[in-house]
């Protein structure tokens, strides 16, 4: 498979960035390209324009963050388009109201609902992607190596997230409590040995607490950033790291609760065993 797409390496330092480099002759003609990134995964403004995006803002502040009914005529056609709002034709008279994904930019969709408006997309891109791949090699097509990177590309952040387990820990300190979100694919307590190893030239004593741990849902770690955001906390190059009182990390902690276990499909199990038979295919038919 290396032959056909280049040497993939993932970087990633104290300020994540997931991405893939390629190492190979790939790299340019893809760099031209549509990087296939996961939908909803660490843009939370489903592309809309700074202009729509201002307006979402503004409507949710005055409106459905008290769950106000919006006057048709205060929602661009563009935010209608692009599935931010929904009519409520049994008011009287009719009006909009957030949908579940108008919420996300906002970030103000809870965590369970959230599972539930990214997972189909992620699937969803996963078939274009292979049916594209498919076609490319079935008619031998002159991008056929760009779709199967594509492919592979797309695979590999899928299998990042759903390799890895979302935590959330209660951290006391000798100056006040921290709370962290994170990921980790190792054993938790590997993970939380490093944390310490982090926090120790910052305070004089670090104690943590595991509040919760999610199998496969490495998904919701950005997320969580981009919805609790006001309460970030940044220690040096460290971004994990949030400031709550005791009702709003309890409040955080019910939400985390309540997303339901992940059950992987057919297709994830097979990404977690990394099987990639389109790149069987191809090196059988040695392109």
């Amino acid at each position: 498979m290396t032959s056909l797409l280049g040497f993939l390496s993932a970087k990633k330092g104290k300020v994540k960035q997931h991405h893939f480099a390629h190492s190979s002759a790939t790299c340019l003609p893809v760099a031209n390209r549509d990087f296939p990134i996961l939908p909803l995964y660490d843009n939370f403004n489903i592309y809309l324009s700074r202009k729509d995006l201002a307006q979402l803002k503004l409507l949710w502040k005055e409106y459905g963050s008290i769950n106000y009914p919006i006057s048709p005529g205060l929602v661009n056609p563009s935010l209608l388009k692009a599935g931010m709002f929904q009519k409520n034709v049994y008011l009287t008279p009719p009006a909009y109201e957030f949908t579940n994904l108008g919420k996300i930019p906002v970030g103000a969709l809870e965590f369970s609902l959230f599972n539930e408006v990214q997972e189909p997309l992620l699937l969803k891109k996963l078939l274009k992607l292979e049916l594209a791949a498919k076609h490319a090699l079935y008619k031998n097509a002159a991008d056929k190596l760009y779709r199967l990177t594509d492919l592979t590309l797309y695979r590999a952040q899928l299998q990042r997230i759903l390799s890895c387990s979302l935590y959330f820990l209660e951290i006391q300190t000798n100056i006040g409590t921290l709370y962290k979100i994170g990921v980790t694919a190792r054993p938790i307590q590997q993970r939380l040995a490093e944390i310490k190893v982090d926090l120790l030239p910052q305070y004089k004593t670090v104690a943590i607490q595991i509040l919760g741990t999610w199998l496969h849902r490495g998904n919701v770690e950005l997320y969580f950033k981009h919805r609790y955001h006001n309460y970030n906390y940044h220690i040096g190059s460290l971004t994990e790291y949030f400031k709550f009182g005791a009702t709003d990390a309890n409040a955080a902690l019910h939400e985390l609760q309540q997303m339901k276990d992940k059950v992987l499909s057919p297709g994830e199990i097979d990404i977690l065993k990394d099987n990639i038979s389109l790149s069987q295919v191809a090196m059988e038919r040695r392109f």
